[in-house]
């Protein structure tokens, strides 16, 4: 049987099973045929998962668990749902392994905690008196592994997100940024309804004067009305002023 680390989610599963050596442990009273059979956790698990299992024994086992877990009260200490979890543990720890042996990034407790889940939220839907009690257990409890592992791997971690943080705020409002020397500054007003800005705006110097000579300043302050056409309703403002004028 596959041990686990004395800080794993298994472990003190198995710790919480098991208690301490001297311990008073719980036993499962399965019926098989005409007999009762009385079998400490250890035994079950031995019918289970041994190598001279007898499969009308691992189906009493497996019946008899899920029975007594679905019959604990909510306000109980959970002893018998946490029985089927000790048993579905075996069957787990191949997909275990391989999941952390292909994403190692992928943490063993949160894994485990995922199974545990998994299980607990299995049992209340579980037929008892199903032929395949046991397989649909660790079925669910081995898919939402690869689930969640499979959902990590896709996420992008932030290395410092305080970092991150403190350099996004860090970013000056618009009036506080250095502007050019020399430059413009474009301001665009939409109307104020969701349409948002339809017209295409272009960008034009001024025409010469009649007397034949340019204005003073290249594209000084202008403020264009955008319009779809002449009939239209007005769909934005634009205004164009040297950069760092006062506006």
């Amino acid at each position: 049987m596959t041990s686990t680390g004395p800080g794993s989610v298994f472990a003190r599963i198995d710790r919480d099973v098991l208690g301490p050596p001297d311990a008073t442990r719980s036993s499962l009273t399965v019926r098989v045929g005409s007999r009762e059979v009385l079998l400490s956790p250890e035994e079950s698990r031995t019918a289970l998962y041994g190598p001279r299992r007898d499969a009308a024994l691992g189906a009493a086992v497996w019946r008899q668990a899920v029975t007594e877990a679905q019959r604990e009260s909510r306000g109980g200490d959970g002893t018998g749902r946490l029985l089927v979890v000790w048993l579905v543990l075996p069957g787990l720890y191949r997909n275990l392994h391989r999941i952390l042996r292909r994403w190692r990034r992928v943490a063993r407790a949160d894994l485990e905690a995922e199974a545990v889940l998994a299980v607990l939220a299995a049992i209340e839907t579980a037929d008892p008196d199903g032929p395949d009690t046991g397989r649909c257990l660790v079925k669910e409890a081995v898919n939402r592994m690869w689930a969640y592992a499979k959902r990590v791997t896709r996420e992008i971690p932030v290395v410092d997100i305080s970092a991150f943080a403190e350099t996004r705020n860090a970013i000056l409002p618009p009036e506080e940024r250095p502007r050019p020397p020399e430059g413009w500054e474009v301001h665009i007003t939409p109307p104020p309804d969701r349409e948002g800005l339809y017209a295409t705006i272009r960008f034009a110097e001024p025409r010469p004067r009649q007397d034949g000579r340019q204005t003073g300043t290249r594209l000084p302050d202008l403020v264009f009305q955008a319009r779809r056409h002449e009939e239209a309703d007005l769909v934005g403002t634009l205004v164009l002023h040297p950069a760092g004028a006062r506006r």
